[in-house]
C-alpha cells in the first residue's frame, strides 16, 4: 500500500505560531529568507536584527515576546564567527538557533551545531519547505532538550532528597526490646524535599535507649544537609560515652562551625531512657515541649529548657538536664514545632500546643502506629483549608511497658 500524502498544513504544531528573529546584516540575504518564508507553511514572520547590540535587545524582550527560533548570520558587524552561537545563547538560552552559512562554510555550520545551535543552513540554496522544516524541528529539538535537562535535574533531586533522607532519618540502633520507635516525616513542599528536622534512636552498652530529634532554622538543601550533620555528631557523641547537657555543647560547636550563616540556629530535645524505665532524662534546648501517654491519657511535659543551639557564644547556653518520672507503661512523643504551628481558621490562628493536646488526648487510646498516623493527618486537615503546613513535620514515638 503507498503511503499517504501528507499536506504541510497536517504536519502544523504550534511551531506554526512561533516568533522568529533573524540576525542579518546583509539586505539582500535578509529579503531572500523573509520572501522564502512567505513561501513555507509557517504563519509566522520573523523580527529583523542586522547587528549583536540589536539582537541582544530582541531577545531580552524589551519590545516584545522574546525569540523562540533565531536564524542566525555569523559574520555581524560587532561579533563574528562561532562565538556569535554562545552570545545568543547567553542571551536567550531557550532560544532555538538555526545557524545561517555560505556554501563554502559548510563545516562552521557543523562546528556551529556542535557549538548549541539546533541546525544550519546554508544560503541561497534552502527552499520554503527545507526552511520550514529546519525551524519545526529546531524548536521541537529545543523544546526536547529542556524538557530532558528539567527530566535529569528531577532526577538528581531525587537522589539528593534520598541521600539526605537517610542521613536526617536512619534506623534506629537497638540491641534489645525495651522500647518500640514508630517515626515519621513529612516535608511541607510540594516537590516533597526535605529540610532540617532530624532525629535518631541508638542503645549503648549499658542499656539506656538515647532519642534525639531536632529542626534547623530555615528551608532548603543547606539547612538539611546541616540538619544530617548535627544528626550524625549526636549519634557519634552518644556512643561516644558523651550525655546530657555535654552533647548540646558539643553539637553546637557543630553547628557553629558548619553553617552557612551567623543567624541560623537549632532546636534541639535529647531524652534518654536508662533500664528500668522509671525516669527520663531530658534536655531541651529552645525545642517544644514532650507528649506523655499513660494510663490517665497525654500530657504536655515542660521540662527545663535552655536557648537553642547557635544563638549564644559557647559557654553561655545554660542547657540543664531535668528528670520525669515515667509510668510502667506509657510512651514519650518527641516532635518539631510544624506539628502544631499550622493556621486553622482564615483569621491566621495557629493550632498551638494546647490544640495539638485536644487532638492527642482524642486519640490516647489508640496504639503508637495510629496515634503516629492520626496525630499527623489530622493537624495537616485542620491547616489544608489555610494555606497548610509551611514547616516540615517530624514525631518520634518512643513506648515501653515494663509490666510485662
Amino acid at each position: 500500500m503507498p503511503l499517504a500524502r501528507v499536506s504541510p498544513s497536517e504536519l502544523r504544531t504550534d511551531a506554526d505560531h512561533v516568533t522568529i528573529l533573524l540576525v542579518e546584516d546583509d539586505d539582500g540575504d535578509a529579503l531572500l529568507v523573509e520572501e522564502t518564508l512567505r513561501d513555507s507553511g509557517l504563519t509566522a514572520r520573523p523580527t529583523r536584527a542586522r547587528s549583536m547590540a540589536e539582537a541582544r535587545v530582541a531577545l531580552s524582550g524589551a519590545h516584545g515576546a522574546p525569540a523562540q527560533c533565531v536564524l542566525l548570520d555569523l559574520h555581524l558587524p560587532d561579533a563574528q564567527g562561532l562565538d556569535v552561537v554562545g552570545q545568543v545563547l547567553a542571551v536567550a538560552p531557550g532560544a532555538a538557533v538555526v545557524v545561517l552559512t555560505g556554501l563554502a562554510e559548510e563545516g562552521v555550520g557543523l562546528s556551529a551545531v556542535a557549538a548549541g545551535a539546533q541546525d544550519y543552513l546554508i544560503k541561497g540554496v534552502f527552499e520554503p519547505t527545507v526552511l520550514e522544516r529546519s525551524i519545526r524541528y529546531a524548536v521541537q529539538r529545543r523544546q526536547i532538550e529542556h524538557a530532558a535537562v528539567a527530566l535529569e535535574a528531577s532526577r538528581m533531586r531525587a537522589q539528593e532528597n534520598a541521600r539526605l533522607e537517610r542521613g536526617l532519618l536512619p534506623s534506629p540502633l537497638l540491641h534489645g526490646d525495651a522500647v518500640d520507635v514508630v517515626s515519621r516525616y513529612e516535608p511541607s513542599r510540594s516537590l516533597g524535599l526535605l529540610s532540617g528536622d532530624f532525629y535518631d534512636v541508638v542503645e549503648t552498652a549499658d542499656g539506656t535507649v538515647h532519642a534525639v530529634i531536632g529542626d534547623v532554622s530555615g528551608h532548603g538543601p543547606d539547612e538539611a544537609a546541616l540538619g544530617v550533620c548535627l544528626r550524625v555528631a549526636w549519634r557519634s557523641f552518644t556512643l561516644a560515652g558523651v550525655s546530657g547537657t555535654g552533647v548540646c555543647e558539643l553539637m553546637q560547636k557543630v553547628l557553629v562551625a558548619e553553617r552557612t550563616g551567623s543567624e541560623i540556629f537549632a532546636t534541639v530535645t535529647t531524652v534518654e531512657l536508662p533500664p528500668g524505665l522509671t525516669k527520663a532524662k531530658v534536655v531541651r534546648a529552645g525545642h517544644p515541649p514532650l507528649l506523655l501517654r499513660g494510663p490517665a491519657g497525654v500530657r504536655l511535659v515542660e521540662t527545663a529548657a535552655g536557648p537553642a543551639l547557635g544563638l549564644l557564644p559557647d559557654g553561655m547556653g545554660l542547657w540543664r538536664e531535668d528528670h520525669l518520672d515515667l509510668p510502667a507503661a506509657g510512651a514519650l512523643a518527641l516532635f518539631t514545632d510544624g506539628l502544631f504551628e499550622g493556621r486553622i481558621s482564615a483569621d491566621g490562628r495557629r493550632l498551638g500546643e494546647d490544640g495539638l493536646l485536644a487532638l492527642a488526648g482524642r486519640h490516647a487510646g489508640h496504639r503508637a502506629e495510629e496515634f503516629v498516623t492520626a496525630l499527623i493527618a489530622e493537624t495537616r486537615a485542620l491547616s489544608a483549608e489555610h494555606g497548610g503546613h509551611s514547616d516540615d513535620v517530624a514525631l518520634l514515638h518512643l513506648e515501653w511497658n515494663t509490666q510485662t
